[in-house]
């Protein structure tokens, strides 16, 4: 009998192996990890291309287990772009209080080495996802006016202020991508004081 034969198995309590059950992770920890697994697959793939079945592939979870914590894929994207903006702006106040040097480029690529997928997709894809490329061009003018206060953009032109900021930020936000692609981490202060440089001597030459 089936039964009998495992009741001759014997293994020495002192030399078995025992795995213990894997727990489930606590809901805030589960969140953060779909969120990572799911920036990866759309940064690959882009938002049409990518289903929650990828997502859940990617996070090596159930489609089920994703659907718990977030019930669109569009809430999803739309989740992991809001929290890269949110850590941008939590670095950012820390910067200021600190007096950091280097502020901008420090807080780009700190946020950046975090959460690359997250960060790629904030700066580089929502913009061409029709169903972000409004929420993409809010959070940009939002930054925009963060840097033209910041860098005291005021020469009685609006217009021309407003191209300083938008053209300052761009440089910023592309620098901080191609050294993401392509930079070496164990250089990341080089890359802070090369592009505080370049902001502070470009600013500089629209000042006078």
């Amino acid at each position: 009998m089936l039964t009998s034969g495992y009741t001759l198995l014997r293994i020495p309590v002192e030399t078995a192996s025992v795995t213990p059950p894997t727990k489930p992770l606590p809901r805030a920890e589960r969140r953060e990890s779909i969120l990572r697994g799911a920036a990866d697959a759309f940064a690959r793939t882009g938002f049409a291309n990518t289903s929650m079945e990828d997502v859940a592939a990617a996070c090596g979870v159930t489609k089920l287990i994703v659907y718990r914590h977030f019930e669109t894929k569009e809430e999803l994207y739309r989740a992991i772009l809001q929290r890269v903006f949110d850590r941008l702006g939590e670095e950012l106040t820390a910067g200021l209080t600190r007096a950091t040097r280097g502020l901008g480029a420090r807080t780009q690529l700190t946020v950046a080495r975090e959460d690359p997928d997250g960060y790629t997709l904030l700066w580089r894809h929502a913009a061409r996802e029709p169903q972000f490329a409004d929420y993409a061009a809010d959070v940009r003018s939002i930054s925009v006016d963060v840097v033209r206060q910041l860098l005291a953009l005021d020469h009685g032109d609006p217009l021309l202020d407003r191209w300083m900021a938008e053209a300052l930020f761009s440089w910023l936000v592309e620098a901080t991508l191609t050294w993401l692609d392509r930079g070496d981490p164990a250089r990341d202060e080089e890359f802070v004081e090369h592009t505080t440089e370049g902001l502070r001597v470009l600013h500089a030459a629209w000042a006078r």
